[in-house]
């Protein structure tokens, strides 16, 4: 059963072995494994991942070192944080909301790295990467305060902006699919470490109905729906199931009880994580590490359902004995 298959068979609750698996790292960890195995090309020589992430050609412009602007004119200052980055600037307001020119993604060469992995990987599971795919792409555009303090005091600007990126991601979902990949990953963080950024009664007033158009494209085209989602989420959990979500990443064992929602939820919905980044991984030891993710493999694992994965891509604080510990059980199931 080769890669592809595996997930395929996992997301349809079905018991895989080995246990899919998915790694990947923050810049500032993954010059530390280099280092740590003394080979930058460990990732392809020792890593052996069930997934690859297809992403749109979209070209950032470098104002200056660590300073980008991306397509939709939003100012990325990655001095620090080199993997995101911090916006600088707001260009949605409710005076252009309605006239605010988003990128163009009608050409087909924004998908040519889709059609690539496609066609050259048939045997893994490509996904397509929308990130900041609604909420996060409208406080990106908009200002966080504003768009949260808009949820109550001007709803139609957040309807109208949140509106437009739905269109504009319906056209992203289109040309995707038809590209050949598998699944659309939709990245968009709604949860902090104690619950909801915005509350359940304003996430389901603004979100989840573009949601549920989005995900129906996806659908639509019998491809699988990923959703990133950091955060304690766990009171939405079965608006995730209603809207037809397959696999919820990344199921943050900080904030969620993993092994109970798995039990509680596992037979509906599939979930990608369950390695600790916050705490495992930075400050535990190898053997710890070790017997974490064989306990998670050995039960939340069990009956498929699940990709093994930290919790995020792994921060520059891990220690290279941790996430080699963690690499070394996953790749010898």
């Amino acid at each position: 059963m080769n890669d592809k298959k595996a997930v395929l068979a996992a997301l349809e609750h079905k018991h895989t072995f080995p246990v899919p698996y998915q790694i990947d790292f923050t810049i500032p960890a993954l010059k530390n494994m280099a280092d740590f195995y003394g080979n930058e090309a460990f990732q392809e020589e020792i890593l052996d991942n069930s997934l690859v992430l297809a992403f749109a050609n979209q070209p950032w412009e470098k104002l200056e070192p660590g300073i980008y602007r991306d397509g939709f004119g939003s100012i990325w200052n990655k001095k620090i944080d080199r993997d995101i980055g911090v916006i600088e600037n707001v260009v949605v307001t409710p005076e252009n909301v309605t006239d605010f020119e988003f990128p163009d993604v009608e050409n087909p060469g924004v998908y040519q790295n889709a059609r690539d992995l496609a066609s050259k990987q048939p045997d893994k599971m490509i996904m397509y990467i929308i990130g900041f795919s609604l909420y996060e792409r409208a406080w990106i555009l908009g200002g966080m305060e504003t768009v949260l303090m808009a949820m109550a005091a001007d709803p139609n600007f957040v309807h109208t902006l949140m509106d437009r990126i739905t269109e504009y991601n319906l056209t992203q979902i289109k040309h995707a699919c038809e590209a050949g990949v598998d699944a659309v990953w939709f990245g968009d963080d709604w949860g902090q470490q104690s619950g909801l950024i915005m509350g359940p009664k304003h996430w389901r007033e603004f979100i989840k109905p573009r949601l549920k158009i989005m995900y129906d494209a996806v659908k639509a085209y019998d491809k699988k729906v990923f959703i990133h989602c950091c955060g304690k989420v766990d009171e939405i959990l079965p608006d995730f199931i209603e809207l037809g979500i397959d696999l919820f990443n990344p199921f943050q064992p900080e904030v969620t009880d993993v092994y109970q929602v798995k039990k509680q939820f596992g037979k509906e919905i599939s979930f990608w994580g369950g390695i600790s980044t916050q705490r495992l991984l930075p400050f535990g030891t190898p053997d710890e590490v070790k017997d974490e993710v064989k306990r998670l493999l050995d039960n939340v694992g069990k009956d498929g359902g699940y990709i093994a994965a930290p919790a995020h891509a792994i921060p520059g604080d891990a220690k290279p004995e941790n996430v080699n510990a963690m690499i070394e059980v996953l790749n010898n199931q």
